[in-house]
């Protein structure tokens, strides 16, 4: 079994899909590439990428950012994702599945937050809440931040989101003949659902830090395991709510 999908994950759609994860990364470490490294910065034109970091609180800034934020959320959330479109291949084994349609009905809720995050990050600018960078000039939005993340972690909503992308093959089957692009839309969804507050914290922890989208990528991957992910939640929950006051009383 194992064999077999590692050769399957081989085919060119999979290669292609891997790629994007990789592309998107790649992406998002030019962007954090530090001003010292002008030499760097200019072989590889990390000028450019470093660029669509530097917004401006005007709607100017909104492309750039919306870029931005939807380079993260394909490098970031693309590969929680990955066990999930490999049981809608194995369900579809048999027939045509339009694997790429999947793809590109996840990405569509997705590109949809990033709208929705660079819109955000331009109304917290102009509040004086972030700077230019995108990361958070105020104790108490950090807290707040940290606090809605750690609560909305015991939330019923988060709770069923997560059942449904931790069994992938009860969801397609409830809906499979919706066909992938309404599939990959509705898995989208819920992944959001699981997501969301946690992508926010891009501002407490940098937007642009890759230590941040590293950690925040692998936790949301964990989350979504079903034999790892109940002993994820609940605790990040509490360490999230623990570092409020903490961040909220330093900043004071």
């Amino acid at each position: 079994m194992l064999a077999s999908r590692i050769r399957a994950m081989g085919a060119p759609h999979w290669l292609a899909l891997f790629g994007l994860i990789l592309a998107g990364w790649v992406a998002l470490w030019l962007m954090s590439v530090p001003a010292e490294m002008r030499e760097l910065s200019r072989i590889y034109g990390a000028d450019f990428w470093r660029a669509l970091c530097l917004a401006t609180p005007d709607i100017s800034g909104f492309p750039r950012l919306f870029l931005m934020w939807s380079l993260m959320a394909a490098a970031m959330m693309l590969p929680t994702a990955l066990p999930a479109f490999a049981t809608y291949e194995d369900l579809g084994h048999s027939s045509e599945i339009r694997f790429g349609m999947l793809i590109l009905g996840y990405l569509t809720i997705w590109l949809g937050f990033a709208a929705l995050a660079a819109g955000a990050q331009i109304g917290f600018m102009r509040l004086g809440l972030l700077d230019g960078l995108g990361t958070s000039r105020s104790a108490a939005f950090s807290a707040f931040l940290l606090a809605l993340a750690g609560g909305y972690q015991f939330s019923k909503l988060k709770d069923a989101c997560l059942s449904k992308c931790r069994m992938p093959l009860t969801f397609f089957m409830q809906h499979w003949d919706e066909g992938p692009y309404r599939n990959g839309m509705r898995l989208g969804a819920v992944c959001l659902g699981c997501c969301w507050a946690l992508m926010l914290l891009g501002f407490v922890g940098g937007v642009m830090s890759l230590g941040f989208m590293g950690l925040a990528t692998l936790i949301m991957v964990l989350e979504k395991l079903p034999d790892i992910g109940r002993y994820v939640s609940a605790p990040l929950g509490v360490v999230l709510l623990a570092s409020a006051p903490v961040v909220l009383l330093a900043g004071m």
